[in-house]
């Protein structure tokens, strides 16, 4: 087999009197011919070097999908008089989303069937569709490409006709105004893809007639549309990494000029919830770090107005609120640990439900009623499947809708342990880790186990069930997560460690779990393993860098390795939007902090480990080239024999595949990766 080798073209930066030579800055012109040869190349290399395990792929794609129900349909749910539920076929790649009137035991109706629309398309996603008040219509987003660039379309549910033009360049996100006849819409910028004007369309009319609503001219924000859940406002929402703002007007005013709710203040984060005459508002306001609850009425809704319902708490971090007619649900996390606190607005009633788990997942979910006393919820864990539960906000009283069912006979829950560990950081601060294992396992550092972080964006990866896990555990695997910080596991503050010019605490973390889960005899480095994606790849570039010793291999997915000539390029979505997560590389103090750990730019002459790395040639988040590049340049300073594959989905993005089947063929591919280097050590 012939070992892909990617040309050197120097291309010089010159940055505070630094030069940086980068030799493969030529793989990002992706109209080259020889750029997607390249690409090939290395498909090529990847599929003969792996050839071996094809069988095994085969047989752990067959196993992932026995255990899975393949015709399934959600709990469905009644929205303005109809009942919603999203179903698959037997063999159906795609949902199918449906509706009836009045009861569960009325004729179906067909909404999509995404099977039919996806058909002869190499990439498929239908985003949220919206329908209007009075049940006739539904707009809906339709991305072929894998861009996360969605083209509306308006339907009509009654006759099934689709109308004759379209909305190009959006994100997928629209609302009906009141009078079913006035969309609100989000359109991206062509180059950047970010989401900064809102479009006011009419129903019936010519796009190029649609009235500019909104347009967000600082380049650090995003924005985007909803409406209330009371129904009586439409919102647009302007969010940057450290600020929020929102417009509002009334729903059934769509004409009229949509009134600021706060004008931001950087720093100041908030999200709003109307509900009776009042709007709540979940804030860090006052220094709140972990938000804090406020009330304001409708008609005077800047901060001076705003009174606090529930305060701040510096050891519960306040995640999200579910408004109902008569009651507020709250969801709360406390060390680590989720909690949902149901409240009734006349104040007889305060609990919070019971879990009693040392680590797991709840989180509420479809709660679309309004003037309802069920809430639903949603509970799982590493060993736990997913169940949707309702509760009687009135009497606490709770079942199970509907509980994952693990197909085959052989999976009990009970065969399984759970954990929860904590590592202490080089700076002595205590990290928390989760894992897993089926029960029978010594602690002789002989278990092969692969350990996933991501600490980054504040975004916490809980402790949640994966039927295809099973698959490495059943097989005598330990799979844990890492709750580092840059998540917010343990509160905001835990992510705001993890951050600009404290981002190494990040890496400094994993590390740390690593070698806890090393020192207490789970395994050892013969036999651990590490993976992330897109933030959670940069994760493991900087591993792969620092500490290759400590991992036999690693699964980088999309991963952001190219830090500092991203960050410098403005052209790229996601660059401005996020200099307040990783800093802005203009500034000298930035530039030198991030060049210091960007994982393209540190790659060294030293062993690395065995590493499988995957990318999408239509990625908007994380660009082709990043780990193409990084690849590149592995292959000529790495001094070991491991392997090291770069496979490029050529049809597909950041998510990767569209189809759930083809989802599960590329799990396949990254654990035969893993269980092959585990067999061949």
């Amino acid at each position: 087999m012939k070992i892909p080798k990617a040309k050197k073209i120097p291309h010089l930066f010159t940055e505070f009197g630094q030069q940086r030579t980068d030799d493969y800055y030529w793989l990002r012109d992706r109209k080259n011919p020889a750029v997607l040869d390249y690409l090939k190349a290395e498909n090529d290399y990847y599929q003969q070097a792996t050839a071996h395990t094809k069988e095994l792929q085969e047989k752990l794609f067959e196993e992932i999908s026995s255990r899975m129900k393949k015709e399934v349909a959600t709990v469905p749910f009644f929205e303005n008089g109809y009942w919603y539920q999203t179903r698959y076929e037997e063999t159906s790649d795609y949902p199918i989303y449906v509706r009836r009137q009045g009861t569960m035991d009325a004729p179906e109706e067909v909404l999509f069937d995404c099977n039919a629309m996806a058909k002869k398309k190499k990439y498929f996603h239908l985003s949220d569709f919206e329908v209007s008040d009075d049940n006739q219509w539904a707009v809906f987003g339709i991305d072929t490409v894998s861009r996360r660039q969605y083209t509306l379309q308006i339907k009509n549910l009654r006759t099934g006709e689709v109308l004759p033009y379209c909305i190009k360049n959006t994100n997928g996100e629209a609302v009906w105004a009141a009078d079913n006849r006035t969309i609100f819409y989000v359109r991206n910028h062509l180059q950047t893809l970010r989401s900064f004007k809102v479009y006011r369309h009419t129903l019936g009319t010519d796009p190029k007639d649609d009235v500019l609503v909104y347009q967000e001219k600082d380049d650090t924000f995003e924005i985007f549309v909803y409406r209330e859940k009371s129904r009586k406002y439409l919102v647009i929402g302007c969010e940057s990494t450290l600020t929020s703002e929102y417009r509002i007007l009334k729903a059934d005013t769509p004409e009229e000029a949509f009134s600021i709710f706060q004008p931001r203040i950087r720093g100041l984060e908030y999200d709003i919830a109307h509900y009776n005459e009042h709007f709540y508002v979940l804030t860090n306001k006052d220094g709140a770090t972990n938000f804090k609850l406020m009330r304001t009425p409708e008609e005077a809704t800047s901060c001076e107005h705003w009174q606090e319902i529930i305060p701040h708490n510096p050891e519960v971090l306040l995640n999200d609120l579910e408004i109902f007619k008569d009651y507020l649900v709250v969801e709360e996390v406390c060390n680590g640990l989720e909690r949902i606190l149901i409240r009734s607005w006349d104040g007889k009633v305060a609990y919070y439900l019971p879990f009693d788990s040392e680590t797991y997942t709840a989180y509420t979910t479809q709660n679309v009623a309004f003037d309802t006393p069920y809430l639903r919820y949603n509970y799982q864990s590493l060993s736990t499947p997913a169940s949707i539960i309702e509760v009687d906000m009135r009497t606490g009283e709770q079942r199970v809708l509907k509980e994952q069912e693990i197909l085959g006979g052989q999976f009990d829950k009970h065969n399984y342990t759970e954990e929860r560990l904590w590592a202490i950081a080089s700076d002595g601060v205590r990290v928390p880790i989760s894992l897993v294992y089926r029960k029978g396992i010594e602690k002789n550092g002989q278990n092969p186990l692969l350990l996933y972080g991501y600490g980054s964006y504040g975004i916490t990866i809980n402790p949640s069930f994966s039927s295809a896990l099973l698959s490495l555990l059943d097989r005598g695997f330990i799979y844990a997560i890492a709750h580092i910080r840059g998540g917010e596991y343990l509160g905001r503050q835990w992510y705001e460690e993890g951050k600009l010019l404290k981002k190494k605490n990040t890496f400094s973390d994993f590390i740390a779990c690593a070698e806890h889960l090393i020192g207490e005899g789970y395994t050892s480095p013969e036999h651990l393993y590490a993976k992330g994606g897109s933030a959670g790849g940069l994760l493991m570039g900087v591993v792969a860098n620092e500490a290759p010793e400590l991992f036999h291999g690693i699964v980088a997915a999309v991963p952001f390795v190219d830090v500092v000539t991203t960050m410098l390029d403005e052209t790229i979505p996601l660059t401005t939007g996020e200099y307040d997560e990783w800093g802005n590389p203009n500034e000298e103090e930035y530039y030198h902090y991030m060049l210091s750990y960007s994982p393209y730019d540190q790659v060294r002459a030293q062993n690395y480990p065995a590493m499988y790395v995957s990318t999408g040639l239509h990625d908007s988040q994380v660009q082709y080239w990043e780990p193409a590049k990084w690849v590149a340049k592995l292959r000529t300073l790495k001094t070991d024999p491991n392997p090291l594959y770069l496979d490029t989905h050529l049809e597909a993005g950041h998510g990767g595949a569209s189809g759930r089947f083809e989802a599960i063929r590329e799990t396949a591919k990254e654990y035969a990766f893993l269980l092959d280097l585990e067999t061949n050590r």
